[in-house]
């Protein structure tokens, strides 16, 4: 494994904290008190890279820096999250070893901070993921939770189950050391989705290690409303295709089985000529409506029964997008640009 050097001045235990967003005025206080809390020896930055919100977000994040000193506010005028973290570890990395990754959008555990660390100092991992558990306070985000934390929104992906400690290829990003991160050139910017696990293959392929910790999933609230629960997943889709393409990975079988979900439903259109063009998509609706009412059952809730409809949804905009992004030429000649050209961030 390639040894990254080590700044002597920066504690062994000191921590950037970078919190990418976009209107989330809803969330942003707590997530910020949540780090606001921790001992400044621990985490000595508190980054909001704002990517031009229009709510209160900004407000806020004023607000709690007046409080504490620690938060500062960094403007992403590319509005993506590889460019957020990119430019926070750009202007604060030279103040800490590690950075975490913190959504907006989510709940913290008691302790995650000082988990982290102790899991990063028992196994020598670069980079400490986590699993991220979906929790829904309307109707609609209890069934697209429901959907997310079954195998049928997720396909059995370790990370968005309640972890099971090990070295892993991928989770949720969490911890990570500063040298590392730039030693790779951080995060890929032509990827908007999925810059994640873009950035996991590079720490594979350079020797390093990736460790999923148990005992600091996180609480994450999935989207309000059926449109932009489609265009989450259609982006997700793009950016696991550009992920494929980029590093000539062979897509395993939960990616793939949700692809097939699009050609089915168009191929279904052609009913009239043939009723065996309907039958793929008439089995995947049957399947999906029916595990959906199981997840409701089992759970006690009559809003899970729609966690059927919640993972068709995502199935369909995962598979256009993935789709969409392998037909576009010019999307995998720009990435492979983008891959050689990137500068180091330093």
């Amino acid at each position: 494994m390639p040894i990254a050097p080590r700044d002597a001045f920066r504690s062994s235990d000191s921590v950037l904290v970078v919190v990418p967003c976009l209107n989330e005025e809803e969330h942003i206080e707590k997530a910020l008190s949540h780090f606001m809390a921790v001992p400044a020896h621990t985490v000595c930055k508190i980054v909001v890279s704002d990517g031009g919100s229009t709510d209160r977000t900004v407000k806020i994040v004023e607000e709690c820096a007046l409080r504490d000193s620690r938060v500062v506010l960094l403007r992403n005028n590319r509005q993506i999250q590889s460019s957020a973290l990119n430019r926070a570890v750009e202007q604060y990395g030279d103040l800490a070893r590690f950075i975490i990754r913190v959504d907006a959008h989510a709940d913290y555990p008691t302790g995650f901070c000082t988990t982290l660390l102790a899991a990063q100092r028992m196994t020598g991992a670069d980079s400490v993921v986590v699993s991220m558990i979906a929790k829904g306070v309307t109707c609609f985000q209890t069934a697209a939770a429901a959907a997310q934390n079954s195998k049928l929104g997720n396909g059995g992906s370790a990370h968005r189950t309640l972890a099971q400690e090990g070295f892993v290829d991928h989770g949720h990003h969490a911890l990570m050391d500063i040298s590392a991160f730039r030693l790779i050139g951080g995060y890929d910017e032509s990827f908007s989705h999925n810059e994640d696990a873009e950035l996991d293959c590079r720490l594979i392929a350079a020797g390093f290690r990736i460790y999923l910790c148990a005992g600091a999933d996180i609480t994450y609230y999935p989207r309000k409303s059926l449109p932009s629960l489609f265009n989450q997943y259609r982006n997700f889709g793009s950016g696991r295709a550009m992920t494929i393409l980029k590093h000539r990975v062979k897509p395993r079988l939960r990616q793939l089985l949700p692809v097939m979900v699009g050609p089915a439903v168009v191929m279904s259109l052609l009913w009239p000529l043939a009723p065996f063009f309907a039958i793929p998509a008439v089995l995947w609706t049957t399947v999906s409506l029916t595990y959906g009412v199981v997840l409701g059952v089992r759970g006690k809730s009559s809003c899970a029964c729609g966690a059927g409809i919640a993972a068709m949804l995502m199935h369909l905009g995962f598979s256009f997008g993935f789709i969409s992004q392998i037909l576009r030429p010019t999307a995998i000649g720009n990435s492979r640009s983008n891959r050689s050209a990137q500068r180091a961030i330093s």
